[in-house]
């Protein structure tokens, strides 16, 4: 293997998101909540409300979504020394969080709805639901090819096609009301719509967390890395590894790798290089930090500490 075609391989490439798309997501999304808003009132709908809010925790999400974008811009520097791309992870986080709450006080809402049903103006609720999914659908379809380049964006992105679906079925509400007159079916839409937020964003934060806390990424398997990195000629074993992710797309991973032989610093490249290239080839592994030993004097442990 020779080192060009080495170097050549370890190209990571980035596309940037596009933070105008963002930009026009969160005010779209702000005169989204305005109507909302004043479409409920005048209706009485609560529903409608429920998604005004939910299009309120949307407008927050697409700015923080925007201003951490700019922020991960930021050269590292050397206080820090990764740069600011974690701050999209905060932001995703931030935004999970909005979610949940934002949710957990529309159901609280929706069952004192549902012991006390009020007349509602059904064809208001229909017009200004309308045009709510008209304008999170154009919304989603902005964010839509940055969704897959920041967990952040698809934070936001996740927000919008709940908020689509739930103008979908804040308009179905609307019909049953206006021919059948059933008024519970308000708080009804209400609770399916904050249950499908609430799962939406427990997954958002469950990630966050992962990335947050340094958790190994999912698709990493320790022992099967053990396994191949000590098929390679001249390693006794890898011990001590972590691997981690620096942002929802930057795999980090640093270990102790000990040599059957004494070898010269020039011989270790060598070694060096074909493990950082399996890495990269068969798990994505961008960032690799190895430390190179001979005669260790601690246990070859997978994780440091591990069973002892």
């Amino acid at each position: 293997m020779s080192g060009t075609k080495h170097t050549r391989k370890r190209k990571h490439h980035h596309h940037p998101v596009n933070e105008k798309n963002l930009l026009g997501a969160t005010l779209l999304n702000l005169v989204i909540t305005v109507v909302e808003i004043a479409g409920g009132i005048l209706s009485g709908s609560l529903a409608l409300l429920s998604d005004a809010l939910h299009n309120l925790s949307d407008t927050f999400a697409t700015f923080i979504a925007y201003m951490a974008t700019i922020i991960g811009k930021r050269e590292a520097n050397q206080k820090k020394t990764f740069g600011y791309k974690r701050v999209e992870i905060l932001a995703a986080l931030l935004n999970a969080v909005i979610l949940i709450v934002t949710s957990t006080f529309l159901l609280k809402e929706a069952w004192e709805r549902w012991n006390d049903p009020q007349p509602i103006n059904s064809m208001i609720m229909l017009v200004v639901a309308m045009i709510g999914l008209l304008a999170n659908v154009y919304a989603a379809i902005i964010l839509k090819k940055d969704a897959h380049k920041s967990i952040n964006v698809r934070a936001a992105y996740i927000h919008l096609i709940g908020d689509s679906l739930s103008s979908v079925v804040v308009i179905i509400g609307g019909v049953l009301i206006q021919i059948y007159k059933v008024y519970w079916i308000d708080p009804v839409i209400t609770v399916l719509i904050s249950i499908y937020i609430i799962r939406s964003g427990f997954v958002i934060l469950k990630q966050s967390v992962d990335i947050l806390m340094q958790s190994t990424p999912d698709h990493l398997d320790l022992s099967k890395i053990k396994r191949m990195v000590e098929q390679v000629p001249d390693v006794s074993n890898i011990h001590h590894l972590h691997a981690w992710m620096l942002t929802d797309s930057e795999i980090h991973l640093e270990a102790h790798i000990e040599l059957n032989k004494d070898l010269k610093l020039s011989q270790v490249k060598g070694t060096h290089q074909e493990i950082e290239y399996m890495l990269l080839t068969d798990f994505n592994v961008n960032h690799v930090t190895l430390q190179f030993e001979i005669d260790a004097v601690h246990p070859p442990n997978l994780i440091h500490k591990e069973n002892e």
